[in-house]
This record gives structure tokens, C-alpha cells and sequence, in this order.
């Protein structure tokens, strides 16, 4: 207490409790205490007035000198903890409390030693790791800037959208730029992005843009664009985007981004570039300058910091970049095949009429039901509809049900002979005879529509002039009507009227012709 000499001074003059804490701004039970305090030892205010200030204090509260120091946590050690993922000032508080208690020790409180570490800080001049851990997590945004890429022969301008991503504790920075802000870009950033960074953060922080979230509202759990999922369960890694309309929950990339705007693009305004190639090559080069600067405030550079402190906690890569996919849905016809981007795939057969997902990359097809993978083909590319059978997906004879190559070939006799033709060829070009099945119902079913005769005469011209005769075929020379045609003049080259000894009249007869 550093009023007690005043108090007693006062209380001497003669003044009041209730004056002198008036005066002094302080309560009435502190004045009272030290009134009590010195009438318990005795002593004159002429006795007092030659005592210090502590000295008085001891004398009249002798207790205070028995109160224990609280012991001092380790600071430095503190601080380094908090470095390392999963860490909290509070959990460290606790294993702090743990250590005084065994060794039967005082502690600071919560509160106190919140304020003592945050005082270290500053006296220090460290930068606070609270908020933002070593490779925990990655910020993502589009620039709302963007650069332009001119065609060299028509002069024709294409936007340059500016990828931005930002470790926030380093601040390391990576820029991209791409022709537009679809999901296949989007996802070439990240991987992109990952191989920059030499490694992948705990968490990705995105935008609520639809290429990454499909749905995000504010008291439920965001649903996630499935391709941008799998992305991030391929690198382990968790998205977390940003609440919406919160733009501080990324403030490193928003900050960032006007960064990038003021030094890269102004360093880039008065270059023209040709193709995305020389303009991304020319913001690697300014990007390396930005990450080099050094900081205003805090030694070192956001390349620096992120080499020697943040590397060594990122993740590391898998060995092969992610793959984009694309996901579709399919139903597994009657030869158990799916037909996508106009390429047919097998399924086991007891996945018939069943609605399946498909999910393809560049180099595979694989196909799911309800969640579960059921089969898997090496992607088709080139000429369309070429087949992948898997001979495991067939059933047993090489029947499915009730259908089979007899009764395919029954059907179309019963139609007529060029009918039969067109069916038993359309089967012989398959290696897999079920391969055909979908080809053959649907020819056949075109004599519902335009009538068996009108279809065997389609047959039969479609084999004058062709020598595989397909469905397509068959459906156009109906649909245009060329069988019709084909029949009339057919029937007049069959049908030749000889009149070189018919009776003729003449045009009297008809009244023609008349004097």
C-alpha cells in the first residue's frame, strides 16, 4: 500500500475516515484498516514519520511478507510450443498449473498468465502464433483484378482470372493466372499450388464460390463441391470455407490479393503477353521479388520466414499429383454396359436397369454404387462407341435373361430376309455378341414405329450401298423417307406398260379439234 504514510499524516492533522478516503480516493475500510492497524502497535504519528513507506507496510501488515511468489512460467518455452500444431495458451496454462502443483508451487491464475505471456511478447517483439500455426492452414481466393492475353492475328482480348493462395503464417504467396474460373481451373490451381508450397497445409480455407461449395448456410454444415472433396482427401487434407460474408476468416488472402494487385499487375500493366504461357512466366518472376521483400515490420521475407520456420511442418506431397475426375450419372442397360461420352463400359450383370455413378479421370473409368466401387476400366479415347468388356461381368453361356443372338435373328426373319441380314452382320461385328443387344432392340423396335414393310425395305436399300449396315442408318433412311421412294421406283421398273397395240382415240373424240 503506498498511502499509508499519508493516511496516518492525515489521521494526526485530525481529519475523518470518511475525509481522508474522500481526499485521497481510496475506501473507507482501507483507511479503517490502517487505523486499526496502527493503534495495534502503539506507536506516535512522531514515530511513524521517520519510517520509509515499506517499512511502515511491514510493521503494520507483517503478514503480507509470508504470501508466496508465484512461480514464473518459461516463457520462451511457451512460445515455442504454440509453434506446433494442435497447441493452445490454454492447454499450456494447464500443464503449467499440473507442474506447480506437483512441485507444490503457486501459480498464476488464467487470466495472469495470459497477460504475462502476452507482455513477453512484446517486450520481445515476437510475432504472436496464436491465431495462425505453421503449415495449419492455406488461404484461397480469385483476384478481383483481372489482366488481359491478346490473339497475335485478330488482336481478340481474353480475361486473365488471377489465382491467389496464401499461407497466412509466413504469408508466402502463389499466383496463377487462368482463362477462366470453372472447376477444372480451380482444381489445376490447388494442384499447382500444392507443388509451389513443396508440401500441403492442415486446413484449406476457400471462398463460397460454386466450384468449391455447393451449398453453405449460415446454421448448418457447408456441403462441398464432390470433385474439390476428392482433391482434398487425396492430399489428407480438410476445407473449411470461410462463413459467408465474413471475409475476416480469410483476411491473409484478402490482403494479399490487394498486395498482388498493386505490385504484380502494376509491374505488368504496360506488357502486352500473347498466351497464358508467357504471362504466367512473367508472374512467377514478379512473384519471386514479392515473396523476397523483406517485411516492414518483423525480420526477414515471407520466403524466408516459410523456409525456415513453416516448411517443416507442412504435410508431405503424395507421390503423384491428383488426377481432376468428373463425375456422371448412368443406368446399366441390357447388355450390362454404361454408355458414357459415347464409350461403352461393362458392369456385372446384376447391376441391370440400375442407376450407377460414374467417376472419370483421363486415364480411368470407375463406376459406384450407392458408395461403393463395383468395377473399374481403362479410360476409351478416339472413335465412338467402342467397347470395354470385362468377360468376369458376363453371365454364364453369355445370356442375359431371356435375350440371345437366336431369338434376335428369329425376330428379324419374321420381319424378312434383308431384316435377318442387317441383324446377323450387326452381331458378327461385336466381339461379344451382347455388345449388340442394344444396337439389335432398337433396330427392331423401328417396326412399331414405321412399320415392318417400310423397315425391310430400308434394309434392303441400306445393304445396296453399305456393307455394315447400322441402327443409325436404318433410323436416318426412315426418318428422310428413302425407302419410300426406294419402293416407287422399284415398283416402276417392274411394272413396264407396253401400249404399241392399244386403241387410241383421237382428239375429235374428246372434242378437240373442231371446224
Amino acid at each position: 500500500m503506498q498511502e499509508i504514510k499519508r493516511i496516518l499524516e492525515r489521521r494526526f492533522k485530525g481529519e475523518s475516515q470518511r475525509s481522508i478516503a474522500s481526499s485521497l480516493h481510496l475506501s473507507r475500510n482501507t483507511v479503517s484498516k490502517v487505523f486499526k492497524a496502527a493503534d495495534q502497535t502503539g506507536l506516535s504519528w512522531v514515530q511513524f514519520q521517520t519510517m520509509d513507506e515499506s517499512s511502515l507496510d511491514e510493521l503494520l501488515f507483517p503478514e503480507k511478507k509470508y504470501v508466496p511468489v508465484q512461480q514464473v512460467p518459461d516463457f520462451e518455452y511457451v512460445h515455442k510450443e504454440l509453434l506446433k500444431p494442435s497447441t493452445t495458451l490454454k492447454g499450456l496454462w494447464e500443464e503449467y498449473v499440473m507442474s506447480c502443483t506437483d512441485a507444490k508451487l503457486p501459480y498464476y491464475h488464467r487470466t495472469q498468465f495470459n497477460k504475462l505471456y502476452n507482455d513477453y511478447v512484446k517486450k520481445h517483439k515476437l510475432t504472436m502464433h496464436i491465431n495462425h500455426k505453421p503449415g495449419d492452414r492455406v488461404m484461397v481466393d480469385w483476384c478481383g483484378s483481372t489482366m488481359n492475353v491478346y490473339d497475335r492475328l485478330t488482336g481478340e482480348v481474353t480475361k486473365a482470372y488471377l489465382f491467389v493462395a496464401t499461407l497466412p503464417f509466413s504469408m508466402y504467396t502463389y499466383v496463377y493466372a487462368c482463362k477462366s474460373m470453372k472447376q477444372e481451373e480451380w482444381i489445376q490451381c490447388h494442384i499447382q499450388m500444392y507443388n509451389y508450397f513443396d508440401g500441403v497445409t492442415r486446413l484449406l480455407v476457400p471462398d463460397n464460390l460454386k466450384t468449391g461449395v455447393t451449398h453453405h448456410k449460415k446454421y448448418e454444415d457447408p456441403i462441398i463441391n464432390k470433385v474439390y472433396q476428392e482433391m482434398a482427401d487425396y492430399y489428407d487434407t480438410s476445407i473449411v470455407p470461410a462463413r459467408v460474408k465474413r471475409p475476416k476468416d480469410k483476411a491473409a488472402v484478402e490482403g494479399t490479393v490487394g498486395n498482388v494487385t498493386n505490385y504484380i499487375i502494376g509491374r505488368l500493366r504496360n506488357r502486352k503477353f500473347f498466351s497464358f504461357h508467357s504471362l504466367n512466366k512473367a508472374i512467377s518472376i514478379e512473384l519471386d521479388k514479392f515473396n523476397n521483400n523483406p517485411f516492414q515490420k518483423r525480420e526477414g521475407s515471407r520466403k524466408s520466414v516459410y523456409e525456415e520456420e513453416e516448411k517443416e511442418f507442412m504435410m508431405p506431397l503424395p507421390p503423384e499429383p491428383f488426377e481432376l475426375s468428373e463425375w456422371k450419372m448412368a443406368t446399366v442397360q441390357m447388355n450390362y454396359h454404361i454408355q458414357v461420352n459415347k464409350m461403352n463400359y461393362s458392369v456385372p450383370y446384376e447391376y441391370v436397369g440400375k442407376r450407377v455413378e460414374v467417376r472419370q479421370t483421363n486415364s480411368i473409368v470407375e463406376i459406384y454404387y450407392k458408395g461403393t466401387r463395383i468395377c473399374s476400366h481403362a479410360r476409351l479415347h478416339g472413335r465412338a462407341n467402342q467397347y470395354s468388356t470385362n468377360n468376369d461381368h458376363m453371365p454364364e453361356n453369355h445370356k442375359l435373361f431371356e435375350w440371345n443372338k437366336e431369338r434376335f435373328e428369329k425376330w428379324a426373319k419374321g420381319i424378312g430376309e434383308n431384316t435377318y441380314e442387317v441383324i446377323h452382320r450387326l452381331i458378327s461385328r461385336y466381339k461379344v455378341e451382347e455388345q449388340s443387344y442394344k444396337s439389335c432392340i432398337s433396330l427392331l423396335k423401328l417396326s412399331d414405329k414405321y412399320s415392318a414393310e417400310r423397315l425391310e425395305n430400308a434394309c434392303q436399300l441400306a445393304l445396296e450401298h453399305i456393307t455394315q449396315p447400322s441402327f443409325k442408318n436404318i433410323r436416318l433412311i426412315l426418318e428422310s423417307g428413302q425407302d419410300i421412294e426406294y419402293k416407287n421406283n422399284k415398283n416402276r421398273k417392274q411394272i413396264e406398260v407396253d401400249t404399241s397395240h392399244a386403241y387410241v382415240r383421237g382428239e375429235e373424240y374428246y372434242g378437240g379439234n373442231k371446224k
